[in-house]
């Protein structure tokens, strides 16, 4: 036979059965045809090399990185990833139906192998305002669809423990295929309850002992390392301990950025942590393949072996992660790899920011005595319910370097709703930031020192229908902006890069924190369905008992 490509002498990695050997794999019409000892014409020497079946991202939500999906494409399967699993949450949020139409095209479109899962909670909560919705009605549509694989993150885990009509209709649509969860900290017969309504993954572990309990409860451990959510270092030293559950989790980012990325790598870089953190290179890998492909049910990827797609990555180094080259459907990811453009956005998927009576009176916090505020986590997105006493003048709250104030203004529908409260750890001084990312509804959030700067950037993420803005002293410093449903930009990913890494400098010369990054870690600030306190436009949200707190 004649192949198209042969990996000559190379460290075979069989993540399967968790063993190296020392072979050539032969690729033809983008399928691995065979593993042991060929010839050819078009050989590939690996000698010294090992290889890889590519990397799976098993849960991502592609807005994040704020590249549409052929641009995402281009940052990261450099870094050895060739499939990953996107829930458009994001996009629906703003968009429903249009945005789910967007995304499975752009998929389609994309040489980075693409699958969505359907979002199951749009909004997340009762507790704010988003642009659309999407029933279990709208998904009925979408099912079928070959890049569909089931429902995403089931956020609202209070509603399936009350079995409300809404999820459980999703639920009961979505049987026999994934459905994903989202259930920080829960455990015992409520966790319980959520697996036995379906919910089959997790990714919101932050612990090993969370991970082990809801691994033993019948789920899949997705662990994440993301830009602002990282728990790789938290769960991978209890797998090490324990190597024995290492079959039931996997890798995702969940949410990571371009520059983040381009420092760290994406999968790769779970991996490569993991690794330092005293897990066997092997296992790392497998769970970055192999557990993600079986999971999901990908059979064409995961492994390497006769019959199954030519994803292939490899390494200069196992230990280190060092990516030398990676390959799609036995193509070789190259500058003439992405030569294909991306089809034109469709006009109903821009102009989403339409702001109504933007004031300063609207914003204004009572301070009298302790109030609730919103207390930030260096590295991590969960957050403190704090009551303390705040810096105040005529009995409002005034934000010092220590206070600052957080704001949501609604964008989708012109209710003109908007609240205000503290948050303590941000630090921004003499100025503000505001954006239209802002997980999951997506509303307008900003942060700032002084009330005429938060209003200041908010107007100008209006001009600009999306993106983000940095305010100083009634300047504007600087913006991205994101036109496509006030989430993506429509630029090449090094352009989108180029133009945070200039944001980020600005903002941390306002005094931001280097411990967070100000912008991600500010669009989390808003979603109610992570601890411990959030902020959406309708006000302050308890999310450990589930309730809008009474202003």
């Amino acid at each position: 036979m004649m192949y198209d490509v042969i990996f000559k002498n190379g460290n075979v990695v069989d993540v399967k059965n968790e063993q190296i050997l020392q072979a050539d794999i032969a690729v033809k019409d983008g399928k691995i045809a065979g593993i042991g000892h060929f010839s050819g014409e078009n050989v590939i020497d690996c000698t010294g090399k090992y290889i890889t079946p590519g990397f799976i991202d098993a849960h991502v939500h592609i807005e994040s990185s704020m590249a549409t999906p052929m641009e995402f494409s281009k940052a990261v399967m450099p870094h050895g990833t060739t499939t990953v699993i996107a829930d458009p949450h994001e996009l629906v949020n703003v968009k429903g139906n249009e945005a789910m139409e967007y995304i499975l095209d752009a998929a389609g479109d994309a040489p980075l192998g693409i699958y969505v899962m359907m979002p199951s909670s749009i909004p997340a909560t009762p507790f704010e305002t988003n642009g659309a919705d999407f029933t279990a009605e709208d998904m009925k549509q979408w099912k079928e669809h070959p890049l569909v694989l089931g429902l995403g993150e089931v956020m609202c885990y209070p509603a399936v423990l009350s079995k409300e009509e809404q999820i459980m209709k999703k639920l009961e649509l979505c049987k026999g295929m994934v459905i994903d969860g989202h259930a920080p900290g829960l455990s015992g017969e409520d966790l319980k309850a959520y697996v036995e309504a379906g919910v089959m993954t997790d990714h919101e572990c932050t612990s090993f002992e969370e991970a082990k309990e809801k691994c033993l409860a019948g789920m899949k451990i997705l662990v994440r390392e993301g830009s602002a959510a990282r728990n790789v270092e938290n769960i991978v030293p209890g797998l090490v301990k324990e190597p024995e559950f290492i079959a039931h989790f996997m890798f995702c980012t969940d949410d990571k950025h371009l520059d983040t990325i381009e420092n760290e790598g994406h999968i790769s870089y779970n991996i490569k942590k993991s690794i330092q953190l005293g897990m066997n290179p092997i296992s790392a890998v497998k769970m970055a393949t192999y557990n993600a492909a079986k999971t999901y049910g990908l059979n064409d990827i995961g492994v390497l072996e006769e019959g199954k797609d030519a994803d292939i990555v490899i390494l200069d180094s196992l230990e280190s992660v060092e990516v030398h080259s990676v390959y799609k459907q036995g193509r070789i990811v190259n500058t003439e790899f992405f030569t294909k453009e991306a089809k034109p956005v469709n006009e109903s998927m821009l102009h989403t920011v339409v702001l109504k009576n933007i004031s300063k009176d609207k914003i204004q916090v009572k301070a009298e005595g302790k109030i609730p505020v919103i207390g930030m986590i260096p590295g991590q997105i969960v957050t403190k319910f704090l009551q303390e006493e705040v810096p105040s003048k005529d009995g409002l709250f005034t934000p010092d370097s220590e206070y600052s104030k957080l704001c949501v203004f609604e964008r989708h529908r012109g209710t003109g709703n908007a609240a205000a409260a503290p948050i303590k750890g941000y630090g921004i001084t003499n100025g503000a930031i505001a954006t239209s990312v802002a997980h999951d509804s997506h509303n307008i959030i900003a942060a700032g020192d002084n009330d005429e700067d938060i209003i200041k950037a908010v107007q100008t993420i209006e001009e600009i229908q999306g993106g983000y803005a940095l305010v100083s002293e009634g300047r504007v410093l600087g913006t991205l902006p994101l036109t496509v449903a006030g989430l993506l930009s429509q630029k090449p990913a090094k352009d989108i890069q180029k133009g945070i890494d200039e944001l980020l400098q600005k903002a941390w010369k306002l005094g931001i924190s280097r411990d967070i990054d100000p912008f991600i870690t500010l669009s989390f600030m808003a979603l109610p369905v992570i601890p411990s306190l959030r902020l959406t436009d309708l006000g302050l949200v308890d999310v450990d008992t589930f309730q809008l707190l009474k202003s």
